[in-house]
């Protein structure tokens, strides 16, 4: 199979699930990454998945952009750019299987979290935790996010026991990680991957994230999700032991 074949063999599906994720799946986006580091570096496939992620942002804004908590904003999104500047500096500094090891343990540990949720465990922080508790959460999903757009655990550690009314949780959600997106672009321009084959591989996939987005609102609203996510979650527990045997040998 040539490198453009591979290529889509896995960011198909792994831009599906985003969409998924998108449209009401919640969680089953931070697949995406794993999946497509299996057959290439998993900078080059953060960087084709980023702006899919960038659009696909845009729809949640618009549709939550005058619901939004201005304290959690407030706190998070300073840590989270610290976050990113340091996932640059180890995607700089250190070799790809690093890199590669990293991306397997993130999604090792996301799967087992989510697993752990569905089974009626959290782990939060207080409902009244201070603001620089925030911060730390936001440096800790800034830079999972940097390396494996894996940011959502961290950030829903602080926020959700706060227990924001449900859709002032959903935009400020969807905000924090808009613009956190975008403040991703720097870091991936200055690693040098957003090349014109990364961009045109993104362009191409654009409509299947699209409707994948479509389909998952209309799934979600039509099935039981349980076993779906135990599937996904198992799924992404395997990838990541895969991708950190992988980064060993």
């Amino acid at each position: 199979m040539n490198d453009a074949l591979m290529l889509f063999a896995v960011a198909v599906p792994a831009v599906m699930l985003t969409g998924l994720a998108k449209g009401g799946f919640a969680g089953v986006g931070g697949l995406a990454l794993p999946i497509m580091a299996l057959a290439m570096s998993p900078v080059r496939a953060a960087a084709i998945l980023l702006p899919i992620l960038i659009v696909q942002d845009v729809v949640g804004v618009w549709a939550f952009r005058r619901n939004w908590d201005g304290y959690v904003l407030g706190w998070t999104l300073p840590g989270a750019a610290i976050g990113i500047v340091l996932g640059y500096l180890f995607a700089a500094q250190v070799s790809a299987d690093a890199v590669l090891g990293l991306v397997g343990v993130i999604s090792l540990t996301f799967g087992g979290y989510r697993l752990w949720r569905e089974r009626g465990h959290v782990v939060a922080a207080a409902a009244n935790s201070p603001g620089w508790v925030g911060m730390l959460c936001g440096v800790a999903s800034g830079f999972t996010s940097q390396v494996a757009h894996a940011g959502q655990p961290p950030f829903q550690i602080w926020v959700l026991p706060r227990r924001l009314p449900r859709d002032v949780l959903v935009g400020t959600t969807a905000i924090f990680f808009a613009i956190i997106n975008w403040a991703k672009v720097p870091a991936y321009w200055a690693l040098g991957q957003f090349s014109h084959e990364n961009l045109v591989a993104a362009g191409l996939l654009m409509p299947v994230a699209i409707l994948s987005t479509l389909a998952g609102v209309w799934i979600v609203r039509r099935i039981a999700p349980e076993r779906f996510y135990t599937a996904i979650y198992v799924l992404m527990m395997l990838v990541g032991v895969r991708l950190i045997w992988d980064a060993l040998v």
